[in-house]
């Protein structure tokens, strides 16, 4: 498997995103979103990049990491890509291509930007229709950011823990963000195309 390319600035945060091959389903049961999550939270350790906030939705995967050297994103996609796309080959006998061919890594700028873009993430199912609010949804960061639920996958940016004194407070002025107007997409001027292990 060739190793994918990516720019990488460690200790700079980027949004990724992973798309299904051809938009199509990547998701087929909970199972499959229990197993995704805990090759995450391993590969992420072995590639030393922190978790600070993820959406899984039923065609593509959200996620907010900083890597701590250079290639760690890369790694952790190429290899989590791959392990995921085997699990689904033997429990779905899914054919062909999982992913597309590249996924998209947009650099995030410390500051508002930075919980913008966690409260973006975790907004998607709302934005999809899936549910009316981001409690309601089971597979994103938001019960542990917003609500305080234990996620050991999770590492809190600088930034997010700036938000209080304690994990109530910070919780609180969190959630509040959720009250403010929706944020827009992210901006693709500053969107890396980045290549996957089947480009």
């Amino acid at each position: 498997m060739r190793r994918p390319t990516c720019s990488e600035i460690p200790g700079h945060p980027l949004h990724v995103i992973q798309r299904g091959r051809l938009r199509s389903a990547c998701f087929f049961d909970d199972d499959d979103c229990i197993a995704y999550l805990d090759w995450l939270a391993s590969y992420a350790a072995r590639f030393a990049c922190w978790v600070h906030a993820y959406a899984l939705m039923g065609n593509h995967v959200h996620l907010l990491l900083t890597p701590s050297r250079p290639g760690s994103v890369a790694g952790l996609m190429g290899a989590l890509g791959e392990r995921y796309a085997r699990h689904v080959l033997a429990t779905h006998n899914h054919v062909g291509a999982l992913w597309e061919d590249r996924y998209e890594a947009v650099p995030v700028h410390v500051g508002r930007y930075l919980l913008s873009c966690m409260r973006y993430i975790e907004l998607n199912p709302v934005r999809a229709s899936l549910v009316a609010s981001p409690e309601q949804y089971r597979w994103s960061s938001f019960h542990a950011n917003a609500l305080g639920q234990q996620d050991p996958l999770l590492m809190p940016h600088g930034f997010y823990c700036a938000l209080g004194r304690d994990a109530e407070s910070r919780q609180a002025a969190y959630r509040a963000l959720f009250r403010m107007q929706a944020p827009a997409a992210p901006s693709r001027r500053t969107k890396v195309r980045v290549p996957t292990a089947n480009s």
